[in-house]
Order: structure tokens, then C-alpha cells, then sequence
């Protein structure tokens, strides 16, 4: 049964575009919302249309009972797709964005057009930590998961140069609703996307964090290449938010794999 949700959403797009530019969609990680993305908007905005949401149980997004399904989280993307207007788009996402984005591709491959994954996983386990994390936060609330999960964000050396970032990292997490974060958790837990991987078309690049511990890039690897036409890039001093961290070299990135025509299969790692 579709158990879809209006997601709340934001939109940029540079006035010197064409009429109708291609979309590209933004899908938050776990505990993040749409202004992870900050450091992508005015870039990407200059070449797409950008449709930033929250994620369901994040942000402004509505917060249903759990627990979800990431089938439950690509649902609400196609909602929101129908709402623009949109017959098919770039997608972009990190951690449990990335998770979606991978369903999207293989379950609905006339929607996605190019896919970028970043330091997300087709299969992140073992289940049962994520169930008991998702005890933890509805028992005694999301901030008290909040400075475990931006340790795992952020290099230690961006933690020691930029504190602000790192506190705003954290009440972000300590804001996000516990129902919703905990629903999120097990959607995670119950999911298995290896065997979509062989399924998607889609012209996909994966982007890790060379010093991610969270999805470190093994997971990445198997994604590019699992996938028909898949491509791993490697970001150093970069740990779970690579694009954040790495703003500049995730941009270029991006720009080049949705805006060019084939890209070649391979890996590569900036230096």
C-alpha cells in the first residue's frame, strides 16, 4: 500500500537558466534536513532546477507513526515529483538519501535520469544495532544519539578548525523528531538493496569519504560496481557529509556526471 507523504521542499534555480531546466533532487541522511545541502545550492543551481526536501520524520516534513520502509521513502519522492511536474530527474543523495535513491533507480528507473550516491550503502548492517538505536531514541530522544553521529560526520580536523559548524551539525540532529528518526532507523535495518543493484540503468557515480566510518568506501565500491554504468569517486579529508566537508570538489563532481553524456566506468580518488 502507497503510505506517501507531502514532503516539505524548497526550490532554486539561477533567473539565466533556459525555460524548463532539468531537475535535480536533493535527499538529506539520516538526522540531517535540507540544509545539509547549502554548500550544493548556488552551484548546482546554475545549471538545474533544484528541489531540496526533508526527508519524512525530519525538518518540516510531516512525522508519521513508524515504522517505515525505503519504499515508503522513494513513495514520497514520487509524490513529490507529481507535484512538479516532474517526468523524470537527477537525483542526489547521501546516507539514507542515497539509500532512496538506489530504490528509486531500480523500482522506478523512467523517473531517475543520473544518479549520485554519496557515502550511503546498499546494505548497512547488522539490523539489530539500528533497532536498538531506534529504541534508544524514542526512549530518551534524538539528542541523545546527536554527538555520536556528528563525530561520525566530520574529520577531526574540520571538528578542531570550525566548532560552530560542528555544534550546528549537532542541534540539528538533537532537533530531528524521535518517531521520525527512529522510524528511519528501521527502514535501514530491514533493508536489502544488493540485489537492485544489478537492475539500474541509470548513469550513477558514488562518492565516498575516504575517511568515512560510517560507510566507508568499500560500500561505495560495491555500488559502482554493482550497478550497469556506475563510477566511484574517492574524496580524502572527508568523512560521512562529504559534501559539506568537501563542498568544492563534490560540486565539480556533481555538475560534470548530471550535465555531461556518458561517463567512463572506473574509479578515481582526488589528491
Amino acid at each position: 500500500m502507497n503510505r506517501s507523504v507531502v514532503v516539505h521542499h524548497l526550490v532554486d534555480a539561477s533567473a539565466d537558466l533556459p525555460p524548463d531546466p532539468p531537475t535535480v533532487i536533493l535527499s538529506n541522511s539520516l538526522g540531517a534536513t535540507s540544509a545539509m545541502w547549502d554548500r550544493q545550492v548556488a552551484a548546482l543551481a546554475l545549471h538545474f532546477r533544484v528541489v531540496r526536501y526533508d526527508a519524512r520524520g525530519h525538518g518540516a516534513s510531516p512525522v508519521p507513526e513508524g515504522p517505515y520502509s525505503i519504499d515508503d521513502l522513494a513513495d514520497d519522492v514520487i509524490g513529490l515529483l507529481d507535484r512538479l511536474d516532474v517526468s523524470s530527474a537527477h537525483f542526489v543523495g547521501l546516507s539514507l538519501g542515497g539509500m532512496t535513491g538506489l530504490r528509486l533507480a531500480a523500482r522506478n528507473p523512467d523517473r531517475i535520469d543520473r544518479l549520485a550516491l554519496m557515502c550511503t550503502s546498499a546494505l548497512l548492517g547488522p539490523a539489530i544495532s539500528w533497532h536498538d538505536r531506534a529504541a534508544l531514541v524514542r526512549a530518551e530522544g534524538t539528542a541523545t544519539v546527536a554527538e555520536a553521529v556528528v563525530e561520525r560526520w566530520y574529520t577531526a580536523s574540520l571538528a578542531q578548525r570550525e566548532p560552530d559548524r560542528v555544534r550546528a551539525a549537532h542541534a540539528m540532529v538533537a532537533a530531528t523528531p524521535a518517531e521520525g528518526y527512529a522510524s528511519c532507523c528501521e527502514a535501514i535495518a530491514e533493508m536489502d538493496l544488493t540485489g537492485d543493484l544489478v537492475s539500474i540503468t541509470a548513469h550513477t557515480l558514488a562518492i565516498a569519504g575516504r575517511d568515512d566510518p560510517a560507510t566507508p568506501p568499500p560500500h561505495l565500491s560495491r555500488i559502482a560496481a554493482g550497478v550497469r554504468h556506475g563510477r566511484l569517486l574517492i574524496v580524502p579529508d572527508a568523512a560521512h557529509l562529504v559534501n559539506d566537508e568537501q563542498p568544492d570538489i563534490v560540486n565539480r563532481a556533481l555538475i560534470a556526471h548530471l550535465a555531461d553524456g556518458p561517463a567512463p566506468a572506473g574509479t578515481s580518488e582526488v589528491s
